[in-house]
């Protein structure tokens, strides 16, 4: 077979590429919209989190459904279908009045997405192979972390001179030319013989929701005891860990219920060989823990930009810019280790170089995001995360046949979405948390605060404020002019030292995924004899 016979266009690729864009730019800019978003629809700061945790919810509940879809209908059909789909999602996203319409639209777009996960990765499957298909893979992360650079310098930018609206605004006019490039893909066939497992279907997006559900509300509702905003309380106990600790042992009847179709001869709704070995599942739970910190880290940096300093998104997308930029090129870049050093190896400097970084940003970071040191400490993190996302996938996707292309997907898709709502809503939950305890701790026994300037301050709705809002506040509500000092110097110490301790158990998370970092494969390509795939090499 000649190289003019294997290699094929990269026409199409520009068309996965920006469908990948499509939808990394959403989720990016909102973080970079949070304060926009804010004074639009007069919410807290987590409620826009919230936001973030649907569109991954969605996508992470349903994105098996998508795949199943997808190999059912035909790639590039179900591709266009869902692209038209996710610019209607954008649409209301622009036109949005109040924050339930906004949800709204985030969740339909992670409707869309769910489908649009594996789709790509079929269409990469289908349209390349060998090292191209290996560059494509390397392309897909790429285009991710690209969307993120473009969505902080272009919603930073509309966010300060015009509004956040635009930022969404463009995702229809993009939406609309992935579309029309969509028609430049090669056609797939479609396969009736692939069956859709409802129960199985039901079982996945249950214990997905209930799981992010309990996770994003732990905070509202309670770690242990119910607390007053819990809808209904379990013998006194909060519902959120009742939750997740629910949708956990959920998910092990969905994988036991993937089993027993398998058994059967039936179409499971996730081919669980995608995960047979010790070191497929280590890449799984790497992903997880990798995806999930970026997600914390995406949500704390520009809440403390935007909310805590009242800076303008332009300001929030420059303090952020060295950590996207070093993610982009990383994820371009990493594909030249693959023929010198193992996967286990990169992964393993991946997290110590996302420890490194983490520790040195809880040590040096002030109240200036745009200090150099804190600025090495995220492009510490970066290289890191660029590193390990490209690679981790290019694991999954070269120990699959071709046939499970789509299974792959929904796997990444699952993980990827799973770990960024439940990242951001862990983040949200600590670093509210976090500070709630530090003003408590400083409101004991303070003599500039009596009792009658705390009965000003809800204790049990704390939450970050900038400094001007709560001197504003305070005022209001007639307090003294030292009153109000103390106040304000209260909650500044507290928000520092919250982000700090985040930072700081974000890193020993990072540290810990050294371990399953260390059972994945330890060849490099060369070393695999040729007819041998990645997987018969494990075995």
């Amino acid at each position: 077979m000649t190289s003019a016979e294997t290699r094929e266009s990269w026409v199409p690729m520009i068309a996965i590429a920006l469908g990948q864009m499509l939808m990394s730019f959403n989720v990016a800019a909102l973080p970079v919209s949070l304060a926009g978003m804010v004074e639009s629809f007069g919410v807290p700061p987590t409620t826009i989190a919230t936001g973030i945790v649907m569109y991954s919810l969605s996508v992470a509940g349903f994105v098996m459904l998508g795949a199943k879809l997808v190999q059912r209908f035909g790639s590039t059909q179900v591709f266009r279908v869902v692209v038209g789909l996710f610019a209607i999602a954008q649409v209301l996203m622009v036109m949005a009045p109040a924050a339930p319409v906004m949800l709204t639209a985030q969740l339909l777009a992670g409707l869309a997405a769910a489908v649009i996960v594996p789709a790509l990765v079929a269409l990469i499957a289908h349209h390349y192979r060998g090292a191209q298909q290996a560059t494509a893979v390397g392309a897909l992360g790429s285009a991710r972390a690209a969307a993120g650079v473009a969505a902080f310098l272009i919603g930073g930018m509309l966010g300060t001179f015009i509004g956040w609206r635009p930022v969404f605004g463009i995702l229809v006019v993009a939406a609309a030319v992935v579309f029309w490039l969509s028609f430049k893909l090669k056609p797939e066939e479609a396969r009736p013989e692939i069956k859709i497992d409802v129960i199985g279907v039901v079982l996945a997006a249950a214990a997905i929701i209930m799981i992010v559900f309990g996770f994003n509300n732990l905070n509202r509702w309670g770690l242990g005891v119910a607390r007053p905003g819990a809808p209904f309380d379990i013998f006194g106990l909060s519902p959120a860990p009742v939750m997740i600790v629910t949708g956990a042992i959920i998910l092990q009847c969905f994988i036991a219920w993937c089993r027993r179709v398998a058994a059967k001869g039936g179409t499971p709704l996730l081919d669980l060989s995608v995960i047979t070995s010790g070191q497929e599942r280590a890449a799984v739970y790497a992903l997880f823990t990798v995806v999930g910190l970026e997600a914390m880290l995406n949500f704390s940096v520009p809440l403390y930009i935007q909310i805590v300093q009242g800076r303008t998104p332009i300001e929030t997308a420059i303090a952020m810019m060295p950590f996207n930029l070093t993610v982009f090129f990383t994820a371009m870049l990493v594909v030249k280790l693959y023929p010198k050093m193992a996967p286990r190896r990169i992964a393993q400097c991946g997290f110590a170089l996302c420890t490194v970084g983490l520790l040195w940003l809880a040590w040096v970071v002030r109240n200036d995001w745009s200090a150099v040191p804190v600025m090495l400490g995220l492009i510490t993190f970066g290289i890191g995360q660029g590193a390990l996302v490209t690679l981790l996938f290019n694991v999954l996707v070269t120990a699959a046949p071709k046939e499970l292309a789509g299974d792959v997907g929904s796997l990444r898709g699952t993980t990827q979405n799973l770990a960024a709502g439940v990242g951001t809503a862990v983040a949200g939950a600590l670093l509210v948390g976090l500070l709630s305890s530090g003003i408590m701790m400083r409101l004991a026994d303070n003599p500039l605060l009596p009792p009658a300037a705390l009965t000003q301050i809800n204790l049990d709705a704390i939450n970050f404020v900038s400094n001007d809002r709560l001197l504003a506040i305070m005022e209001a509500s007639g307090a003294g002019p030292a009153e109000s000092l103390e106040a304000v110097r209260v909650n500044t110490e507290a928000r520092l030292q919250a982000l700090k301790i985040g930072l700081l158990l974000m890193a020993l998370f990072a540290a810990l995924a050294i371990i399953p970092a260390s059972r994945l494969p330890g060849y490099r390509p060369g070393e695999i004899p040729d007819g041998i795939t990645p997987r018969e090499a494990r075995t």
